[in-house]
């Protein structure tokens, strides 16, 4: 299928769906006038991808977990390498929020001053 098509069927612009190839994270063949054609397999990866994304995964760490993924959801072949990078970004965010919350704690005490 062209790249329209998938981002159609996906519901992922094509110039997305072009930075994931240059991520490898998605794959496409060439035809002989250049156009990106895709196999059919290309939108259960998209959907995977994005699942990924929205779970706070960066492309970077997509990258190195996508071959564990199966289906649409995405399910996880687990492995241990898998659980280490996950629980890695799980900690990550757990830092995050953490700071975030210290930040939001200083900021409402500014506010607490205000005498206005």
């Amino acid at each position: 299928m062209l790249i329209g098509e998938l981002a159609r069927r996906t519901g992922v612009s094509a110039r997305m769906l072009r930075y994931y190839e240059g991520q490898g994270l998605l794959a496409a063949r060439r035809g002989a006038n250049g156009y990106r054609h895709y196999a059919e397999d290309a939108v259960v990866t998209v959907r995977q991808v994005r699942a990924l994304l929205d779970a706070g995964l960066s492309t970077e760490v997509i990258g190195s977990v996508l071959e564990c993924a199966r289906g649409e959801e995405p399910v996880l072949r687990w492995c241990e390498e898998l659980r280490e990078v996950l629980r890695g970004e799980l900690e990550t965010l757990d830092e995050r929020i953490d700071d975030l919350r210290h930040r939001r704690g200083n900021l409402a005490g500014l506010l607490a001053q205000d005498s206005s």
